[in-house]
């Protein structure tokens, strides 16, 4: 089959289209033919060297994709051959076919756009574990979101209003931040004009008097750390998903400790595969009837082939892209 492979740790240009074997499943897994696959941060970082797949997968790039299950493992009950899907993985999206545990799949209908549906496992997933399984957020509570035009910032938006919640995110541009208010973003700083905890205390206001994002979501890490905890409310709740800004930061205890603030950081990639399958399940009570009805979708900013993947991972990396970028593995599946 074909796949994407790197070469060697280093810029866009080592990824390769090679020839791989197709892999084997397990009794709990089924085999996707892959349409398409969603391109991430993650990817960027495991091509530069710097985010090693989980022990036991493949080296193939990927953590989402949609296709059709081909196989079934022996264990597997309520999917079929041919069924349409989309899945979270933890690793070898970009190829021809892919084996997934059945418990990370979600159910694509025929009037649904197979290739859009390769832009949400990923960041539904990651969105909502960290915002309501980490933070605990609450409807009426204000969050916010750093890098508001990216895939996890325009998911989190329509998730955010699903859920009751308001939310400000942060953008660089102005083209992004009408995109955010149109998505339905009740806020939205430019980060580049503006000091965002100012900001966030202006907007932020709460019933007793006090100001603050109660849940601050956010892709950046060191860079922002301070800043973030200046952000947030009395009992708030800062989760770290990114490192874009950097890994080491300062800070001084005393900040978190009398206003009982509270930092996390988290991966979906490194969790136990019960873990994923729990929270894609999740996902699917929660939030996939509202994917399907039509009231969260999928942003997909661009569709490339799979041999353009290097092309893909620049595109993201320029910081321009609104949503998702997807890579068309299977372009003569139906859409």
């Amino acid at each position: 089959m074909r796949a994407i492979t790197i070469s060697t740790p280093g810029g866009p240009e080592v990824l390769q289209v090679t020839d791989e074997p197709t892999p084997d499943i397990a009794a709990d897994e089924v085999l996707v033919k892959v349409h398409a696959a969603g391109v991430n941060r993650a990817d960027l970082l495991q091509r530069q060297g710097f985010y090693d797949p989980p022990a036991g997968a493949t080296l193939i790039p990927g953590l989402e994709v949609s296709g059709t299950i081909t196989d079934l493992g022996s264990e597997v009950s309520g999917w079929q051959v041919g069924d349409r899907v989309a899945a979270l993985l933890s690793g070898g999206g970009y190829a021809e076919a892919v084996p997934v545990p059945a418990g990370q799949l979600l159910p694509v209908p025929d009037d649904f756009d197979l290739t859009a549906a390769a832009a949400l496992p990923e960041v539904l997933s990651t969105v909502h574990s960290n915002i309501v399984g980490q933070a605990r957020i609450q409807a009426g509570e204000w969050l916010l979101v750093h890098g508001g035009g990216s895939g996890i910032g325009t998911a989190a938006i329509q998730i955010a209003k699903h859920l009751g919640v308001k939310i400000v995110v942060t953008v660089g541009s102005e083209r992004k931040a009408e995109f955010c208010r149109s998505l339905g973003a009740d806020a939205v700083i430019n980060y580049r004009d503006e000091d965002f905890v100012e900001r966030v205390h202006e907007i932020c206001e709460h019933p007793d008097g006090t100001t603050g994002a109660d849940v601050i979501l956010d892709i950046i890490g060191a860079k922002y750390l301070k800043s973030n905890i200046k952000a947030l409310r009395t009992d708030g709740r800062l989760v770290i998903i990114g490192m874009q800004g950097g890994v080491k930061a300062e800070l001084n205890i005393g900040s978190l400790m009398q206003p009982r603030k509270s930092v996390a950081g988290t991966t979906l990639r490194a969790r136990p595969k019960e873990q994923k399958i729990s929270i894609v399940a999740e996902v699917a009570a929660q939030l996939w009837p509202a994917v399907i009805s039509g009231y969260i979708r999928p942003i997909v900013h661009e569709t490339m082939p799979l041999a353009d993947a290097a092309k893909a991972h620049t595109a993201l990396e320029d910081g321009s892209s609104i949503g998702k970028v997807l890579l068309i593995v299977d372009e003569e599946s139906a859409s």
